[in-house]
């Protein structure tokens, strides 16, 4: 069955994990659909682990778009978000011509932004033309050059303006919210207060799903694997194996477990 916004949204409200997985070709999508993954994020992270950069500013527009429309050639099931890219959202207009290409040409469901306050307006103006947005706040991967990976919210004065700022993007129209390495509690307090499903990477187990990179849960990460990660593939010695493992292991709410928080 093909999932929409109001599968998701039934998902939170009936209390069932949202299983969700990064991908970026058609072989990957494939493997995740027998497995049922619910959602499918086509993540700016691809410059990382598909690339070999160090972060994922490098990536472009047109390679999102690529990417995209490779992991939609094998999707029938899941829903697809798609990443703006760095600076891809740096003025209004710019974001609703990234987002309308990302749409059009590349057949995401659903486009993704990093940022709170700042986003606001281009949250409400992509809603207002009936593009279906996911929010991104926490630690915020285009934003590593001026804040590092490090978890946020800790201060009270944080967690604070992380929660202020994910009423914000429900009120202006998000449909979905990524929490990235924030405390679980937090995390929490945020996926009870809002009405949209909050999926959480690094953020706990009391989010409305999870979210990992498919090369981290198969252990093909090149370099240090993030903390709040596991390799399901050295568990269960298949790709296919691996996958349906981790679905069943976040639909059970037996990941992520205390270890798998992002450390300070």
């Amino acid at each position: 069955m093909k999932r929409t916004l109001s599968y998701l949204q039934k998902l939170k409200t009936q209390k069932q994990p949202i299983v969700c997985l990064t991908a970026y070709d058609a072989a990957f999508a494939h493997w995740a659909n027998q497995a049922e993954v619910d959602v499918l994020l086509v993540g700016d992270s691809l410059g990382m682990v598909v690339q070999g950069q160090s972060n994922t500013l490098a990536v472009t527009l047109d390679e999102m778009i690529y990417h995209t429309r490779l992991v939609q050639r094998a999707n029938h099931q899941a829903w697809c978000i798609a990443d703006l890219p760095f600076m891809a959202d740096n003025s209004l207009q710019n974001a609703l011509d990234s987002s309308a290409r990302l749409i059009k040409e590349a057949g995401a469901d659903m486009v993704k932004l990093e940022g709170g306050l700042r986003v606001v307006p281009i949250v409400e103006a992509l809603s207002a033309l009936g593009v279906p947005v996911c929010g991104h706040l926490g630690l915020l991967p285009q934003s590593v050059l001026k804040k590092g990976y490090r978890v946020q919210g800790r201060l009270q004065a944080e967690a604070e303006r992380l929660m202020n700022e994910a009423l914000a993007l429900e009120v202006a129209g998000a449909d979905m919210l990524v929490l990235e390495c924030v405390p679980s509690i937090l995390a929490s307090q945020i996926s009870q207060r809002l009405q949209i499903p909050v999926i959480g990477i690094g953020a706990g187990v009391d989010t409305d799903g999870q979210v990992l990179v498919m090369y981290d849960i198969l252990g093909l990460t090149v370099g240090k694997t993030p903390s709040f990660s596991e390799n399901f593939l050295a568990k269960t010695g298949s790709i296919d194996g691996a996958i349906a493992a981790y679905a069943q292991a976040v639909r059970s709410r037996a990941f992520p477990q205390a270890q798998h928080e992002m450390k300070p």
